[in-house]
């Protein structure tokens, strides 16, 4: 493959019609072919981004082409790969739906070699300068990021160096602290809460214990339990944070330094008006100062205190740290796995260059750096899915789809059980039935549908032919969703799993 060519996908059931089409955009491009809709998505999920266009048929076998549009709506798709729809359909109703579903153009046969080219040129420019736009935002956004990263390392380094511990605390703060918010927005429409704000606090919370260098170190170390003189001091800490960050002289102007000084006051402060320097009780007390508050407490205890995850979810519920928003703990109980998941498997994955791409391509479309509540969703549904997959082993991996119900399986693991890549309908398929069994495909349907948003996960073992050779098997599957607005309803996104097999035990 020449990487320095753009890459084309052309999705037709005809041979001739593919083969006509390739010729027309001749020697330029990369072409790369699919005879359906299923061989399209598959080819779609492997190319990505690298994909500069799809030429998408609408009549075709197993998944017709407005059925493959509509994918690539539900999953954002289309907002990085043009698709320019080529059919002999003249019907307006088929005309209008592919537009709808956001089809960048649409070419009826028979096809002009002329016409198919500059409109084919004319989409990848559109397209090209829009990523170029993009990338030039990215870059910016990336910087900073970095640059503020850099800096809440530093301070977290010299804070917890001076408190005699590791410097993972603070960076932990934070990342639960964005998580809890993320979600907290899911259950409640309470907190009106941008994701700029959220970003604000989440950062803002690795400073939560600046306060402790103004602390003698002879108390701050000291190892066995603090007299009740000195426990007073240490609670001083609070109050010093504060104090230090308003002495800033651009504390005024900058949300980043206000919001980390409302924290450092504030994260010691309850909800029942237990908590100090000042007693606040409820929703006088900042949001982002309760959940950063609930963050600390939560991480000392695991992290510092070795607490095991689920004794300290449930000390916690139960108010032995202090009493906590009731909407807190809610959210606090719904996401324990992913929290769990999140710092003790990837806690510094943060913002990637992925994350960064798609708030730089927001940012163009909407003409602000604001991202809708639904694509944050769908980012962070891929960010759970990716640390579920790299926190097992390099087994069968496995996505599944529903309306229409579509199976993809790693290439690896298609080549082991000996089935398509992706697979319509995989009650139905034969080799699917021949490798893992009617029952069974019938029960692993059953279980993702059994499933919840928060009781995701789930594992049972079969038998199932992996290589020709039956084998006892354990399969793994995680089912997310998506929160529709304005409404307590989950929404099924898509399953994750793997296909684990089982070593007999050597007899004895």
């Amino acid at each position: 493959m020449d990487e320095t060519k753009q890459k084309i996908l052309i999705v037709d059931d005809s041979e001739m019609n593919r083969s006509l089409l390739a010729d027309m955009l001749g020697d330029e491009f990369e072409i790369i072919e699919a005879c359906d809709g299923i061989e399209a998505v598959s080819n779609i999920r492997r190319y990505g981004v690298d994909l500069s266009l799809v030429l998408l048929d609408i009549v075709m076998p197993r998944m017709d082409g407005l059925e493959v549009l509509a994918m690539m709506n539900s999953y954002k798709w289309i907002e990085n790969i043009p698709v320019i729809m080529i059919s002999s359909e003249r019907a307006s109703a088929y005309i209008a739906r592919a537009y709808e579903l956001q089809a960048t153009d649409y070419i009826q046969r028979p096809f002009d070699a002329t016409v198919v080219r500059r409109r084919v040129m004319n989409a990848i420019m559109l397209y090209n300068r829009q990523k170029k736009l993009a990338g030039l935002v990215e870059e910016q956004i990336f910087k900073k990021k970095k640059e503020q990263s850099l800096m809440f390392n530093i301070l977290s380094y010299v804070i917890e160096y001076r408190n005699g511990e590791s410097n993972t605390h603070l960076m932990h703060v934070s990342t639960i602290t964005d998580i809890l918010l993320q979600n907290l927005l899911k259950l409640t429409d309470k907190y009106k809460l941008s994701q700029q704000e959220i970003a604000l606090i989440s950062g803002a919370a690795a400073l939560h214990d600046i306060g402790k260098i103004a602390i003698d170190e002879k108390i701050l170390n000291k190892p066995g339990k603090l007299t009740p003189e000195e426990f007073e001091i240490i609670k001083t800490h609070s109050a010093y944070g504060a104090e230090i960050l308003s002495s800033i002289p651009s504390y005024d102007k900058e949300p980043l330094i206000r919001m980390a000084g409302d924290i450092c006051r504030w994260h010691h402060e309850r909800y029942d008006g237990g908590g100090y320097p000042d007693g606040l009780k409820g929703d006088d007390i900042p949001i982002g100062a309760q959940v950063a508050g609930l963050a600390d407490v939560y991480d000392t205890l695991t992290n510092k205190k070795s607490i095991p995850h689920d004794k300290a979810i449930d000390m916690i519920v139960k108010g032995e740290s202090g009493v906590f928003n009731p909407l807190l703990i809610k959210t606090l109980k719904w996401v324990a796995n992913k929290i769990q998941i999140d710092v003790h498997v990837n806690a510094s994955i943060g913002n990637t260059r992925k994350e960064v791409a798609r708030m730089a391509r927001n940012e163009i479309s909407h003409g602000e750096l604001t991202v809708s509540k639904r694509t944050m969703e769908l980012l962070d549904r891929e960010r759970e899915r990716y640390r579920f997959v790299v926190s097992m082993s390099n087994d069968i991996f496995f996505e599944l789809y529903r309306d229409p119900t579509i199976i993809t399986f790693s290439e690896e693991g298609a080549k082991k059980l000996g089935v398509e890549l992706s697979v319509k309908d995989p009650a139905n398929d034969i080799k699917i039935i021949s490798s893992f069994g009617k029952n069974n495909i019938v029960m692993l349907l059953e279980l993702i549908e059994s499933a919840t948003h928060e009781n995701p996960l789930v594992s049972y073992e079969c038998e199932i032919k992996i290589g020709g050779v039956l084998r006892r098997c354990r399969i793994t599957v995680m089912t997310q969703y998506l929160h529709e607005e304005g409404s307590d309803e989950y929404e099924y996104y898509s399953t994750v799993g793997r296909i684990e097999e089982l070593k007999e035990e050597p007899q004895i």
